[in-house]
Order: structure tokens, then sequence, then C-alpha cells
């Protein structure tokens, strides 16, 4: 049996677990900045709380994106060809495809694939988008390529693949693994195939900062809770109360970046993942960033992986932006 087969039996963890366990000792062990994968700060709880967040008049991101799809949606759909299925990566609750499912239902049954890490997520999509007359919904729990992969192979040979990437997911990406994961995406796809893709775009640095530390506190909450998360699934030791949230600008990379600072030195054991961790007063471990784009930056990552932007959508109250983007 390999060694970590071996820990996670002996630990009682499930698969998914173990994987947890391996990536958030190879991110708290590294050397120099600590980092925690972003992708677990959506467990039910911190679901639940990004929800809330969306909500916050300081973060308009969500809104500008449902800004986008209630006016556009027609629109979008009609520069799609028909029969088409639907993949959408990281579909969340679904709330924001609403409009271009019900669009795209209006001329034929849409076969709908919502692709998610999270169950909770999955079922909350079914629940907002299950009803929809014409749409035939159909969950997958896996990672994004996965899924698509899945997807991909299991369409007619009449039938053109569309693939969402909303809610501006791409700027958790640093730039260049951005653009190797859209050139990823291309690969699964056919010629004439689209991707909507949502990007944030660039805007004055005071209100970006408020958008991801509001004075209500609920963005702190968000990301303590990926401590919490450690200390109820791998028997964590973190005390929540001697880490500060922090939101700051990264100029050079053009990306906001959420951190979790230390305030005193300390030292942290994670049991069930068998190690421990020590922390200077004052240092960071580096949870999330989301990267800024301009409008012509994403038409041209878009060239550099094989796509060509058929039309680009803006929102101006919140500069927000929705590109189709057709594979070549």
């Amino acid at each position: 049996m390999a060694a970590s087969a071996l820990w996670r039996t002996q630990h009682g963890l499930t698969e998914c677990q173990a994987q947890f366990a391996a990536d958030i000792r190879a991110g708290l062990l590294r050397e120099g900045q600590k980092e925690l994968p972003s992708k677990y700060l959506y467990d039910q709880l911190g679901s639940a709380l990004f929800e809330a967040i969306c909500l916050l008049p300081e973060y308009e991101l969500n809104r500008a994106g449902a800004r986008l799809m209630r006016r556009y949606a027609h629109e979008i759909a009609s520069l799609v060809p028909s029969p088409v299925v639907v993949a959408e990566l990281g579909s969340g609750n679904g709330t924001n495809t609403r409009w271009l499912l019900e669009a795209l239902a209006a001329r034929q049954t849409v076969d709908y694939f919502p692709i998610d890490i999270s169950s909770q997520a999955l079922a909350r999509c079914r629940q907002e988008l299950g009803p929809l007359d014409r749409v035939n919904l159909s969950e997958i729990e896996s990672p994004y390529l996965e899924g698509l992969s899945h997807v991909a192979g299991g369409r007619s040979e009449s039938e053109r693949l569309m693939v969402l990437f909303l809610g501006s997911t791409i700027g958790n990406f640093d730039r260049l693994p951005a653009q190797r994961f859209l050139d990823e995406v291309r690969q699964a796809l056919l010629p004439g195939d689209a991707l909507l893709l949502a990007t944030d775009l660039e805007k004055p640095v005071p209100q970006l900062i408020l958008a991801y530390d509001d004075p209500t506190g609920v963005t702190a909450a968000f990301n303590l809770n990926l401590l919490a998360r450690i200390n109820r699934e791998l028997d964590g030791g973190f005390d929540l109360g001697k880490f500060q949230h922090e939101a700051r600008w990264n100029a050079r990379e053009r990306r906001i970046e959420m951190h979790l600072r230390s305030t005193v030195a300390q030292r942290v054991s994670i049991a069930r993942a068998g190690f421990e961790v020590a922390l200077r007063d004052g240092e960071t471990i580096w949870t999330e960033s989301s990267h800024k784009y301009t409008t012509a930056e994403v038409v041209e990552i878009g060239e550099r992986t094989g796509f060509e932007c058929a039309a680009q959508w803006i929102d101006s109250e919140w500069p927000f932006a929705q590109s189709l983007l057709i594979a070549q």
C-alpha cells in the first residue's frame, strides 16, 4: 500500500479529505509565502458566506454579471449555433445562468451540465434551474476540465458545445496559468464551439479594496472560515482570534490578494494531516487572488489560445465584461 493511502486509511480520511490534507500541507510548509488553495474556501459554510458577499453593496461584481445576462441573453444566444449543449464550469447556484438558458430553450431543448466540486452548490443549482422548461439538467461533481471532457465526449456530432465560465473565476488564476487553462479548455472543443468568459475589469484601487474587505466583515468571515474548515475536517488547532483578514492590491500583477495575517508568533498542529506549522508575528497565509483585466487583454488571451472574440458586452456601472469566444 502506498504511503499516502496508508496514511489515509490510518486516519480515517476520505479520498477528498486526503487530497485536502495533502494540499494544505504543501501550502503551509512551502518555502517563502505560505498559501492555501482558494478552491477550499467553498465548503458548505464558505459557499453560503460567498452568496452573502454577493449581496453586499460594496461587492458589485456578481450584480454586474447578472445585469449583462439579463440584458443580453437573447443576443448571446443568437450568436451560438443550434443545437447546442451547455457546460458551465464552477456553476455555483446557477442564478445568473437562468436568463441564458431560457433564451436558448426558446428555440430548442437544452442539455445543461453544471460542473462544480461542491455537491452543495450543485444541489442549489438544481433547485434554482431544475424547474426550467425545456432544460435537461445533469450535475457533474468534478474538477472543471474532467467534467468538461465528459460533456465534450458525450455530445452528438451535430451538436455544438457552449462553455460558460462566469463570475470572473478566471481571475483566480495567475495570468500564465489562466492562459494555460484556456488552452486546455480549447483542446476539449471543436471549431465553432463557444466559450462565454466573464472577466472583472480594472477599476480604482479603493473601490476594489472595499469590495474585498467590507466594513460588515462578511468577507473576513469567508476567509477565516478556511482555517475553521481545517479545524473541522483535519483536527486543526487554529485559533481564529489570532488571525486577521487582509485585502491588498498588487500593482505589478494587477490583482487583489486575500491574506490571513497571524497577529502573534504561533505553532499550529493539523493532527489528521500529520504536521505542525510555525507562523511568525505578522506572517500571512495567501488564500485567494483576483486578477483584473482590460477588454483588449481578453481578446488577446483568447487569440493566443485558439479563439476569436465574436462579441463583448461591458457593464458600465461596475466595469465587467462578458466575452463570447469562438473556437477556431
